[in-house]
C-alpha cells in the first residue's frame, strides 16, 4: 500500500481508502491529495480540519451547480462532498460537538445527489427492535425484478459508503444492493442509538422479512444474499449461519473471531474509542468482555450451507490473513477463497489500495445468485 504519509499506516490507508473510491465517484484525485497535504499524521485534529474543509468546500460547490440547475455536476460534485465529511468525521471525539453536525451534513450530501441519479434508490426503514435500521435499495438501471444483495458495511460503517465500488460492481452485472446501516452502524448508531451485537443474525433475518414482505415489485425475493465488508465480513457470516434462506454469502475481508482482533490492541489504538462507541461500553475492558461473543468458533460456521466467497487480502494489517484461512478450513457448504498475495497490489485491508482484484468475487457471486 502507498503510504503518503512514510511510516504511517492509519492516516496513509485513509487517503488510499479516498484514492480508491474515486474511481467510483466518491472523490477527486487532486482534491484527495490537497486534503491529504494539509495533515499532519502526529496531529489528528488536522485530520478532522483538512477534510472538513474539503468537504464544506466542495458541497458548497454542489449547492451552486444545484441552484445553476447543473444537477449532472451536482449529483457528482454532492458525492464527494459526502466521502470528505464522512472522512471527516470518523475520527472525530465522540465528544466533539462538530462530529453529529458534520455526519448529518455527509448524509445529507448523499441524500442530495440520490435525487439526481438516473436510477433513483429508494431509502427503507426496517423495523427493529422498536426502532428501525435504514438504509437504501440501489438497483440496476433497467433490470425488473433483479437479485438482491444485503450489505452491512464494517466498524462503525456507513450505508452511503457501500455505494462506491461494491455498488457498482454488483449492478452492472444486475444484481441489487440493499445497503443497510446495522446495529453500531451509521444512523442507526448515532440517531437511532442501536448498538452492535455478537448475534447479528438477529439483524440480518429482520431485514431478510422485510425485503420478503415489502420488496416483491421491486426485486426478486427468491435470489437475495447476504454481504459484508471488514468487520461486516463476520455480520455476514453470522447471518449465513443462523438465516438458510439467504441465496449466497460474500465475505469481503473475513473475521473469525473479532475478540481476537482486539485482544491484541489496546485503548490507545486510533479505533479504540470508534469500538467503544459501537458497543456502548465506556471502558476497553468492556468492550474486550463483550467481543468475546463475536465469534465463527463453535460450530458457527460450519452452519453457513449457501454458496460462499470469501475475499481477503494476504497482507491485511487490521484483520490478519489467518482470519480468512482458519474460516475457509471450517466451512462445509459450497465455497471458493481467493487471497492476494502479500505484497501484491490489493493485498491491504478490503483491497484499500486496488479493488481489481475483487472482480472475480463479484463474478462468482453473479453466476451463484442468477442461477
Amino acid at each position: 500500500m502507498w503510504h503518503f504519509f512514510p511510516g504511517k499506516y492509519m492516516p496513509s490507508y485513509q487517503v488510499n481508502r479516498a484514492l480508491t473510491q474515486a474511481h467510483y465517484g466518491g472523490g477527486e484525485f487532486a482534491e484527495i491529495l490537497e486534503a491529504a497535504g494539509n495533515i499532519d499524521p502526529d496531529n489528528r485534529e488536522t485530520f478532522n480540519i483538512a477534510w472538513l474543509n474539503k468537504g464544506n468546500e466542495v458541497y458548497e460547490w454542489a449547492e451552486d451547480y444545484e441552484h445553476k440547475k447543473a444537477f449532472v455536476s451536482a449529483r457528482r460534485t454532492y458525492l464527494r462532498a459526502f466521502n470528505y465529511l464522512r472522512t471527516a468525521e470518523f475520527f472525530m471525539n465522540l465528544h466533539d460537538d462538530r462530529k453529529i453536525k458534520t455526519y448529518l451534513k455527509a448524509r445529507q450530501a448523499f441524500i442530495n445527489a440520490t435525487k439526481y441519479f438516473d436510477e433513483k434508490p429508494l431509502t427503507v426503514e426496517v423495523p427493529f427492535e422498536g426502532s428501525f435500521l435504514p438504509g437504501y435499495l440501489f438497483k440496476p438501471k433497467g433490470v425488473k425484478n433483479p437479485p438482491v444483495m444485503v450489505m452491512f458495511g464494517g466498524l462503525d460503517s456507513l450505508a452511503e459508503e457501500l455505494y462506491f465500488g461494491i455498488g457498482d460492481h454488483l449492478m452492472e452485472r444486475g444484481i441489487s444492493l440493499l445497503a443497510i446501516d446495522g446495529p453500531g452502524q451509521g444512523a442507526a448508531l448515532r440517531l437511532n442509538h442501536i448498538h452492535s451485537r455478537h448475534d447479528y443474525n438477529v439483524a440480518g433475518t429482520a431485514v431478510l422479512d422485510w425485503v420478503l414482505e415489502n420488496l416483491k415489485d421491486e426485486v426478486d425475493t427468491t435470489s437475495v444474499g447476504i454481504a459484508g465488508v471488514s468487520m461486516g465480513g463476520y455480520m455476514a457470516a453470522r447471518c449465513a449461519a443462523f438465516e438458510p434462506r439467504f441465496k449466497v454469502c460474500m465475505i469481503y475481508g473475513a473475521v473469525w473471531s473479532y475478540y481476537s482482533v482486539w485482544k491484541g490492541r489496546n485503548g490507545k489504538h486510533p479505533l479504540a474509542e470508534i469500538v467503544q462507541h459501537i458497543m456502548d461500553e465506556d471502558t476497553y475492558e468492556g468492550v474486550l468482555k463483550k467481543l468475546e461473543g463475536f465469534t465463527l468458533e463453535n460450530g458457527v460456521a460450519e452452519k453457513i450451507s449457501m454458496p460462499t466467497f470469501i475475499m481477503h487480502g494476504g497482507g491485511d494489517k487490521q484483520n490478519f490473513v489467518e482470519h480468512a484461512i482458519t474460516l475457509e478450513k471450517h466451512l462445509t457448504c459450497e465455497h471458493e477463497m481467493k487471497i492476494v498475495p502479500e505484497g501484491e497490489s490489493g493485498s491491504q485491508h478490503c483491497q484499500v489500495d486496488n479493488m481489481m482484484p475483487t472482480l472475480d468475487m463479484y463474478d462468482w457471486i453473479a453466476d451463484k445468485i442468477h442461477a
